[in-house]
């Protein structure tokens, strides 16, 4: 098992948007574009085809193959990806970044994020301050808890280094096919390598390395032990 913390080593570039992926290529570490977000957003959504893309609202913008239930909602700035599904009673409050063929399920919730393609949040999910990798999928009721109770700056905490973000606001970072449990909580600076394992109603915290099973009594151990 090894532990994943760098854009390069976390990601698949090619399945985001490709301003998106330009930018998290200029950074080392997949926090440092959280402050990015909306700007990126209002640079993309410029740029995106009419034929393909429809803006609705200010500073929306949806894919005309993507399906939105009514009773989402959905503030700007927000770019809502190809084929992607917005369930019912979704509520984005924007700053969100959605790739294409994602699910954004009943009655979740999302905050400054970034979203790969392929990526599922289909479930009564808290998702702030975070960024989701390719084919990460986030269980029912599984959340992102982005401020500490002290409000201090959250630091990153791997076993060869601790990350000072200077950031108040993270929420978890998931490489790409990260698959967290229902239910589970994932602290603020969470990070989950990619093809990682979260067991139900885990209560995570720290870096989880690639390949590596989290389970709901706090052990790791590599997929295949």
């Amino acid at each position: 098992m090894y532990e994943t913390v760098k854009n390069s080593e976390l990601f698949d570039l090619n399945e985001t948007y490709p301003a998106a992926a330009d930018a998290l290529r200029g950074k080392t570490y997949p926090w440092e574009i959280l402050s990015d977000i909306h700007d990126l957003i209002l640079a993309i959504g410029a740029s995106l085809p009419e034929d393909r893309y429809e803006k609705r609202g200010e500073d929306i913008w949806i894919a005309r193959s993507a399906k939105v239930f009514p009773s989402a909602y959905i503030a700007g700035p927000c770019i809502i990806g190809e084929e992607t599904e917005v369930r019912h009673c979704a509520f984005i409050r924007g700053n969100a970044l959605v790739g294409a063929h994602c699910v954004i399920g009943n009655s979740a919730e999302l905050k400054n994020v970034l979203i790969f393609n392929n990526c599922e949040v289909p479930h009564y999910n808290y998702v702030g301050d975070s960024v989701l990798g390719f084919h990460a999928h986030m269980g029912a009721g599984s959340i992102t808890s982005n401020i500490r109770s002290d409000r201090k700056n959250i630091v990153i905490h791997a076993s060869s280094a601790d990350y000072e973000t200077g950031l108040r606001k993270i929420g978890a970072i998931l490489g790409d096919y990260a698959e967290i449990g229902c239910n589970a909580v994932l602290n603020p600076g969470t990070v989950v390598g990619p093809r990682a394992m979260i067991y139900p109603t885990s209560c995570v915290r720290g870096v989880v390395p690639a390949d590596a099973i989290f389970t709901n009594k706090g052990v790791v151990k590599a997929k295949n032990s």
